[in-house]
Parts: C-alpha cells; sequence; structure tokens
C-alpha cells in the first residue's frame, strides 16, 4: 500500500534516487520508481578510428528513450580515450592536444564534448560526469587515468568550455573519487587538492570553477556516508563553493553472504539483510549530510562471472536481491525530503527528515550488537511504520508517544570496523513533526540532540 504521493520541493524535479545502468531491464528498472540513471559513454566506441568517426549504439536510443518514458532522467559519464587519439595508454590514456586552445581543431577531447553535448542534449541528456576515480594511482586495481591532477583539471576545464559551447545548458560533474585511496596513503584529498588548483585559475570563477556538481563514490560502511558528505560539503565552502550539488553516484555495500552467489571476500561479509539495510541508512544520511542526489552500484550485474564480486540489486540471473526492495521504498518514501539533521548515541542512530509537503520522516537503526529502544512523540492521532522493504503497519500512540524497538546489528570479528552496517531499519511517518525523540536504555531514558 502507498500512503505518500512524494509531492512537494521535487513534484517538478527529479526523484534523487538512482541506480547505475539501469538501461539492461527497461520494464524492471521502471518499478523501481528512480529519477535517474547513470550510463558510460565511451569516447573509444563513439570515435574507434578517428575524428569523423560518429557511432553511438553503445548508448542505444532505445536506451534514452525507456529512459524518458519511465521519467528517469539520464546522466553521463564520460571515459576511456580512443588509441588514435592519445600517445599514452588507449584507454586512460591522455587526450591528445589537451593543452591547445579549446577551438583548435586539434584539441580532439575539446572537439569530442562540444559534439557529444549537442547531439545528447538533443535527445535529454544534459549531465555529463568528466572521466571516473582519476585518483586511483596505475598501481592500484581500477586505474583509469594516465594523467596528473594538473591533467585532470585541464580535462575538467576542456570539457566545461567545449560542452557549453556544444550546448549552454550542460551540466558538468567532477569525477567521482574514492576518498580511502589518499586517507590510507596519509595524504591530502584528491578533491581538496584539485578544488585549490582550479581557484588558482584567475579565470575559474567567472567560468563557474569549471563544473558544476561533485561526485562521491562510497561504500560498505554505513556512517561514512555521512562523515564523507558533510566533509565535501565543509570543503566546497571551505573554497567558496557552498553552491555546488554534491551527488553520491555509487554506494553500496555487496553481499558476500548470498546463498544464490557466493562471494569470498577478506573483509566486509555482509549478508542480503544488510546490503538492504545499508542503501536506506545510506539515503538517510546522505540526505542529512546534504547531498542532492544518491544512486546505488549497481542495478544488475549483467554478464557477471560465478563468484564475482555482485553489487546488483538484481544477480547475473536477473533474480531480485531483497535491496531491490529497499530501494523501491527509499525512491518512495523519502523523496521531497528538504532537510535533515542527524544524531547518533552509542547504540543508535537516528536520521529525521523533513518533506515539503509537511511530513516528517524518522529513519532508524541499531549502531552496535545491542539492541534498543526509540520512543518518538506523536504529532497527530497516528503514524506509519515503514521496514526497510516497503512494508507499512499503521500506529496508535500511547500516552502521546510511539515507543519502537530496534534488533541489534549483525557484526563481525573480521572487519576492522566490527558493524560496518547498522541493523534492521525502520521509518517512522507523520504528518507534522514530533519534537521529542528519546532512546531508552536500562542506564535511562536520553534526548536525542539532532545536528
Amino acid at each position: 500500500m502507498l500512503l505518500f504521493t512524494g509531492t512537494g520541493l521535487r513534484a517538478h524535479e527529479v526523484n534523487p534516487f538512482g541506480v547505475v545502468e539501469g538501461m539492461w531491464l527497461p520494464d524492471t528498472v521502471c518499478q523501481l520508481g528512480v529519477g535517474w540513471e547513470r550510463i558510460i559513454f565511451d569516447w573509444a566506441q563513439h570515435q574507434p578510428t578517428g575524428p569523423d568517426d560518429w557511432h553511438t549504439l553503445n548508448v542505444d536510443d532505445r536506451w534514452l528513450k525507456a529512459a524518458n518514458d519511465c521519467g528517469r532522467e539520464v546522466v553521463a559519464v564520460i571515459k576511456h580515450t580512443p588509441a588514435w587519439a592519445t600517445d599514452g595508454t588507449p584507454g586512460p590514456g591522455l587526450p591528445r592536444g589537451l593543452y591547445l586552445p579549446v577551438d583548435d581543431p586539434n584539441n580532439v577531447w575539446a572537439n569530442f564534448m562540444r559534439r557529444a553535448a549537442a547531439y545528447y542534449g538533443s535527445r535529454g541528456v544534459w549531465h555529463f560526469i568528466i572521466w571516473n576515480e582519476p585518483d586511483i594511482s596505475p598501481d592500484i586495481y581500477g586505474f583509469e587515468f594516465e594523467g596528473t591532477l594538473e591533467d585532470y583539471y585541464q580535462l575538467l576545464r576542456v570539457a566545461y568550455l567545449a560542452a557549453r559551447q556544444g550546448n549552454p545548458a550542460a551540466v558538468i560533474h567532477l569525477a567521482g573519487t574514492t576518498y580511502w585511496h589518499d586517507v590510507n596513503a596519509g595524504q591530502r584529498l584528491y578533491l581538496d587538492r584539485l578544488l585549490e588548483r582550479i581557484t588558482h585559475d584567475p579565470d575559474a570563477a567567472a567560468n563557474d570553477y569549471y563544473f558544476d556538481v561533485l561526485s562521491l563514490h562510497i561504500y560498505f560502511r554505513t556512517e561514512t556516508v555521512y562523515h564523507i558528505t558533510s566533509e565535501m560539503r565543509a570543503l566546497l565552502q571551505s573554497y567558496g563553493m557552498a553552491d555546488k550539488e554534491i551527488w553520491i553516484n555509487e554506494t553500496n555495500a555487496a553481499p558476500t553472504d548470498d546463498p544464490l552467489w557466493p562471494v569470498e571476500r577478506p573483509v566486509f561479509q555482509l549478508n542480503l539483510e544488510q546490503q538492504a539495510s545499508f542503501v536506506v541508512q545510506a539515503a538517510a544520511l546522505g540526505l542529512a549530510a546534504g547531498a542532492q542526489r544518491i544512486a546505488v552500484y549497481k542495478f544488475y550485474d549483467v554478464n557477471l562471472p560465478p563468484g564475482g564480486e555482485s553489487f546488483g540489486l538484481l544477480r547475473a540471473d536477473a533474480s531480485l536481491r531483497p535491496a531491490f526492495y529497499a530501494w523501491q521504498a527509499v525512491a518512495h518514501y523519502l523523496d521531497g525530503v528538504i532537510d535533515g539533521t542527524y544524531a547518533q548515541t552509542e547504540t543508535a542512530d537516528v536520521v529525521r527528515l523533513t518533506h515539503a509537503n509537511g511530513r516528517e520522516t524518522l529513519v532508524f537503526w541499531a549502531r552496535t550488537q545491542q539492541a534498543t529502544q526509540i520512543r518518538v512523540q506523536a504529532s497527530g492521532s497516528k503514524a506509519y511504520l515503514i521496514d526497510q522493504y516497503g512494508g507499512v503497519q499503521v500506529l496508535r500512540p500511547v500516552d502521546g508517544y510511539y515507543t519502537l524497538s530496534l534488533r541489534g546489528a549483525r557484526c563481525n570479528s573480521q572487519d576492522v570496523v566490527a558493524c560496518p552496517v547498522g541493523g534492521q531499519t525502520w521509518l517512522l511517518a507523520q504528518r507534522g513533526a514530533g519534537p521529542l525523540v528519546q532512546e531508552i536504555t536500562a542506564r535511562g531514558t536520553a534526548v536525542l540532540e539532532f545536528e
């Protein structure tokens, strides 16, 4: 049963929740109710043999039409340099002529971005993510960009200027970065160094700093979604870019303990319920930290070999994981949020979300193995309790409150963080705000303080 329509702030906008590569199964992805999807627009496949090529079958027009028919916006991630266009390694290599003026015909990257923005703008694609994870060095798995940070800055700058020539309404996104590669290496964040470089360009401010959206990839540990997103918001503010949006383009906690798809992995031993819990928790924390959009990587594990690490909401055989229903519930019940705050105790996480239509949704879970209880002041005669898969029941307050028991998280001794994902997640929705939220423990009752 669907209780709310999600009308309000985003009634005329895009639902903020998306998936990576939903195009493979258009009918199934439409059932999710998400507002957008990310698709790879491969430069090397568009222009495999030279600059006069223009092959678009790698982004099938039927994918774009199916997305449009379902009300889903397509966001392009542009990457992979053709062999003819680089003096480096095909794929991650630096485009030839990158440092030439944007209007120079030998700046092959500018030519491609100008043409892509014009061509796909007429097909409803305005958002372009410039490359993927350039912070990964060549000696690490996942390496995709051969250039330095200075080279990536030039790649971004040229893409912004050329794309705006092709379509003045083009929206340019920074590449998603891993965050942890820099943290683990004990060095300044790639995004910090990149933003510093941008601000040193005397023409950057006049060109809106050559980007519109900062992109994040955040995996496996629930609470890092809030902390990393908040850190990036503060970073933007420190460089005078507080108006930039933050999108979490990839998030998930891939399961290892799926009876239909077992995976061996040295860390993060997770089951199907934990994956479902994670995507709901990540959505709530992302909104509370100020992310404008959030997408699950990924929709479908197409062509994945048996035993391969499986992130999909759908397995390789197209069967649905429980996380599919969890993300469907997120897209429905957490649309239209205009504000979010976060409270944490030793044993519980609670996110308070305010919707444009006056509804409040509390999202809560146990953060350790210890079970606990949350008590919420009622704002009216009833509320709706929604489980992490979208199941709904009507609650009536007792003495003006709703009291909810939270099962402890599933934890283990193999990971550095024993409880990377919180316990089963619940949503409590009511009209208007219940001003008081408390946790009830063996030590007594404590009022939660929201950030």
